[in-house]
């Protein structure tokens, strides 16, 4: 008989438990150092669980699927391929407390959840995310640095008649809703560096120290990345210092930072008939070793799976971006616990 490597062992699964926690289980460093209790806290407040009906099937804890929802962003899943890594996957099953489950949430189930607590359950994580960062002392310091980004969404096939209604408001009258409900109406196209991009904007302010995401506005492509500055201002920073790119600086916006009490270091930007000097490109140049800063954020996000979504609607897009800068949160919190890192 030919010897072979292979034994088998009632008990290898906890064999291999232990041999998963013995590599390294980066799932296992979120759970030690994320107060899941707290944030399902914040979800139920603005998106509180619906009662059972007698004799139904009762929901699924808070905890458990905001612990999917995380995952599903962390690793950038569709709702088909969450139920099938939690059923394949030792470890999601583990952190998601569903590892002696016998039924596991299916992806009508993921796709219910997410629709119910909407944009504002993910901004209730985010903000509880920034709660637990706050009590570890890690507040904004250093100046802020205000950018976007574009989010690209599935490019849409419709005619320019069709487009025309749309931008009336109107519904082209051959749509069944079938096709309707494929059709994202909402996303726009732009223009950036000769490309054209459609989908979703995200704007965000970072503070200069630790390089969390402490603000964040979300909307179409089309709209300009300055119109949201003013809505992404984080007032508790401890610097005046404010950093931005040149598509920023306008007369009325110099203004404003002076008349509030804050540091213009947004980078300038030469026009046509009037050049910048050279004391503008050595202050551009020496202002954009600290704004770059924020690319950081959008190439961590980008490493998550790519900052592209596969939703539809501005409302879904909106709940994702904002699970994108939640998660980005949740894992510099983790990285700050695990490298020991204190806040000062």
């Amino acid at each position: 008989m030919t010897r072979s490597a292979i034994k088998p062992d009632l008990f290898a699964d906890q064999h291999h438990k232990t041999k998963i926690d013995s590599l390294g289980d980066p799932l296992l460093d979120i759970e030690t150092h994320i107060d899941f209790v707290a944030l399902a806290a914040k979800v139920d407040e603005v998106a509180p669980r619906p009662e059972s009906v007698k004799g139904g099937r009762p929901a699924y804890p808070t905890e458990v699927m905001v612990r999917i929802l995380v995952l599903k962003r962390l690793y950038n899943l569709s709702d088909e391929a969450m139920e099938y890594q939690l059923l394949d996957r030792m470890s999601y099953k583990r952190f998601c407390g569903l590892a002696d489950s016998r039924v596991i949430p299916d992806r009508t189930t993921i796709w219910t959840f997410e629709n119910r607590i909407g944009e504002a359950g993910a901004k209730a994580l985010f903000v509880g995310v920034e709660g637990q960062l706050f009590s570890k002392g890690f507040i904004a310091r250093g100046g802020q640095i205000i950018d976007a980004t574009l989010v690209p969404a599935p490019k849409q096939q419709v005619s320019r008649e069709e487009r025309d209604l749309i931008k009336q408001g109107a519904m082209p009258a051959d749509w069944k809703p079938a096709k309707r409900r494929q059709k994202d109406i909402d996303a726009t196209w732009t223009k950036k560096h000769g490309k054209s991009y459609f989908g979703y904007k995200l704007s965000i302010n970072v503070d200069n120290k630790y390089k969390v995401i402490r603000q964040l506005k979300t909307d179409t492509a089309s709209v300009s990345d300055s119109d949201h500055f003013n809505e992404v201002i984080d007032r508790f920073n401890t610097s005046a210092d404010i950093y931005a790119d040149r598509g920023y600086p306008s007369k009325a916006r110099d203004q404003w930072l002076s008349d509030n009490g804050y540091r213009n270091q947004i980078q300038r930007k030469g026009q046509v008939n009037k050049p910048l000097s050279e004391a503008q490109k050595e202050r551009n140049k020496r202002l954009a070793k600290t704004r770059a800063r924020v690319e950081h954020i959008f190439g961590a996000i980008e490493q998550m799976g790519s900052k592209t979504i596969r939703t539809i609607g501005q409302a879904r897009a909106s709940f994702t971006m904002t699970m994108m800068a939640a998660c980005y949160n949740l894992k510099r919190l983790v990285h700050f616990q695990k490298a020991g890192i204190k806040a000062f």
